[in-house]
């Protein structure tokens, strides 16, 4: 039996903590820009989801 996930956030990746509030969405923090999209990358590659870039240091995993 496969489950999936759908509609649904399934992390943020992010430079810049004070953006993020805790909640039950897993969160990473890079260093930098680079290491941000890069995590994202990977993470959107395990996770089979899409990266989006909400404009403030944040990327959002997203299954759609």
């Amino acid at each position: 039996m496969d489950v999936e996930l759908h509609e649904t956030i399934l992390a943020v990746v992010t430079t810049r903590a004070d953006k993020v509030s805790s909640g039950t969405v897993p969160v990473f923090y890079a260093e930098n820009g680079e290491e941000r999209e890069k995590i994202a990358l990977l993470l959107s590659k395990v996770t089979k989801g899409m990266v989006h870039d909400l404009g403030n240091g944040c990327y959002v995993i997203v299954k759609h």
